[in-house]
């Protein structure tokens, strides 16, 4: 990427990131706040989607459906149990391995593989999610455009605009305003995150910790991350990449601040209860007070067993039974395949994540993780994946059952034609879990590969029952339109691919290419009525880009 788009996408990012916490000094909201007033719902999730489907087109986000299953059920879970349980949250992952993470509108929260590779648990990542879930339900990210609603909004359109610039530039000079433009963007964004209020930062620590609690994971992690992020800011002097931790930049880690993380912990485990068995239907419990003190008459969140919250909850199925002691369900194992996967997916090659596994193994014996990561690697290198092949099996051996190295074995060897062997694994998966959004996409691509009608209307079988669930996601969409196209069916490939378009950031592509698939005279009744609403649904989105002075430039340069 060139380096004037990445100032341009970096500063929008400090820009909503600052938002996220430069409101000024506040506690819970108040009934009369107007923060609500400033953007509705709808806006907030718009200004959240754009803000994704660049960092998308860009190639900022990893889109890998077995990390983005982990941890946006990581982050709903701890959703489910904060003091907005309605609020919807979409959690993603980002490809850099700097340690940061930032809650912008609309719920979108997003989170480096840095982060994750440097937690020492599952725990320790919740920890940074929760506190994030906190800036959010506490408004703070709302509160800010609240205060500076004259200039962060229009700054934030005349950002995107300034993509738009960035890709029709030509030379040296065509850039020369924009970046003067930009100047004063991040001059204000940065401003933003300097901003950031020790009342904010510690009321976002107190929640999360609470937050941490009801939702089964270790409170203690919070105070465990923080000093992980500590130790990395104080050791890493030198080069960009060994540059103080951008998370620590806008949460500044203290001394003080960890030791009140660590006391708050302590005093929720003197206070825990044992919860007992719900079922669907009881009637509430009786709000209790927390362990910090603070509580919420009447919000179920306000309970003090994760049993009682969760029966509380309007989103999660009504048939759900828990009985009490047993929802931890937090797997250190899965955690290692998490941060394996994410080392590799992260480096800049395979080859490179290679080196990286060659190097651990000069220090000592790699653990199963590192093997599993090594082997994927070499997969994806494809070099030496019968040596991933073997290497997968024998973790399975120690592992049966388990759905990453399934996964992994069925992909390897269908990698190196073993069909038959791949399918096999795949369809029992499938099996196993029918609407499983990881299994569906792997083995669509899979089958996809082998370029042939069969597989392609195989896949498109496979796929077609999360077109709802999964339709939000470009990577299913662009997998569900190469299925299309090589099973035969041009419509609903065409349809696919411009959703694609849409997801990432492509909102003038994708009204194009929809209004050149109405034209087709084979349309049936229903494919026209699809065609008709996703082209009434995205005219008003570029339309007002346009109204922004925000082009699609690879459109306009034909």
């Amino acid at each position: 990427m060139p380096t004037f788009r990445l100032v341009v996408t970096t500063a929008l990012l400090a820009m909503l990131g600052g938002m996220g916490a430069s409101a000024q000094e506040s506690r819970l909201p108040d009934i009369g706040s107007s923060a609500g007033t400033v953007l509705g719902p709808a806006q907030q999730e718009e200004y959240g989607r754009m803000l994704l489907a660049q960092l998308r087109h860009y190639g900022y986000v990893l889109e890998d459906p077995l990390i983005e299953g982990w941890l946006q059920s990581s982050g709903d879970r701890l959703g489910a149990v904060s003091d907005q349980p309605r609020q919807k949250f979409t959690f993603f992952m980002m490809k850099d391995r700097s340690i940061n993470a930032f809650a912008t509108l609309g719920g979108y929260i997003g989170m480096n593989a840095g982060l994750v590779l440097t937690a020492g648990s599952e725990d320790e990542v919740a920890a940074v999610l929760s506190h994030e879930i906190a800036h959010v339900t506490q408004q703070h990210v709302l509160r800010s455009v609240e205060r500076a609603q004259r200039d962060q909004i229009p700054i934030l359109l005349g950002m995107l605009g300034a993509i738009a610039v960035a890709q029709s530039a030509g030379g040296n000079s065509s850039g020369d305003a924009s970046m003067a433009a930009l100047a004063v963007a991040q001059g204000l964004a940065i401003q933003r995150q300097i901003d950031y209020t020790r009342s904010n930062e510690s009321e976002a620590d107190r929640l999360g910790i609470r937050t941490l609690e009801r939702s089964g994971y270790e409170p203690m992690a919070m105070a465990t991350m923080f000093e992980r992020m500590q130790a990395a800011s104080r050791t890493n002097q030198g080069g960009e990449r060994e540059r103080t931790p951008d998370y620590l930049q806008t949460h500044p880690v203290t001394t003080t601040r960890i030791g009140e993380a660590r006391q708050r912990a302590e005093q929720m485990a003197g206070n825990a209860t044992v919860s007992t068995s719900v079922t669907w239907g009881q009637a509430p419990v009786a709000p209790a007070p927390a362990a910090d003190g603070v509580t919420n008459p009447g919000d179920p969140a306000s309970t003090g067993t994760i049993t009682d919250l969760l029966a509380g909850n309007p989103l999660l199925p009504g048939s759900l039974v828990l009985a009490g002691g047993s929802f931890s369900g937090i797997d250190p194992v899965q955690f290692g395949w998490v941060k394996e996967r994410l080392r590799v997916l992260s480096a800049n090659t395979p080859a490179e994540a290679i080196r990286e596994y060659e190097q651990f193994q000069r220090a000592g014996r790699l653990d199963d993780a590192q093997r599993y990561g090594l082997a994927l690697a070499r997969m994806l290198d494809g070099r030496a994946i019968e040596s991933a092949v073997t290497q997968f099996a024998a973790l399975l051996e120690q592992h049966p059952g388990d759905l990453w190295l399934s996964l992994a074995l069925a992909e390897s060897e269908a990698r190196i034609g073993r069909h038959e062997r791949a399918d096999a694994h795949f369809e029992a998966l499938l099996d196993r879990m029918p609407r499983n959004a990881a299994v569906a996409l792997t083995y669509a691509t899979s089958l996809a590969e082998r370029n042939t009608a069969q597989s392609g209307q195989r896949a498109q079988a496979v796929l077609r029952p999360l077109l709802q669930s999964s339709g939000a996601d470009p990577y299913f969409q662009r997998t569900f339109a190469r299925a299309s196209e090589i099973a035969g069916d041009p419509v609903r490939a065409g349809e696919a691919w411009a959703e694609a378009a849409y997801l990432s950031g492509r909102e003038e592509q994708a009204l194009v290419q929809l209004n050149t698939l109405r034209k087709r005279d084979d349309l049936d009744y229903y494919a026209r009525a699809r065609i008709d609403a996703r082209i009434a649904a995205i005219t008003p989105v570029v339309l007002e880009l346009r109204r922004q002075g925000i082009r699609d430039q690879d459109l306009h340069r034909r």
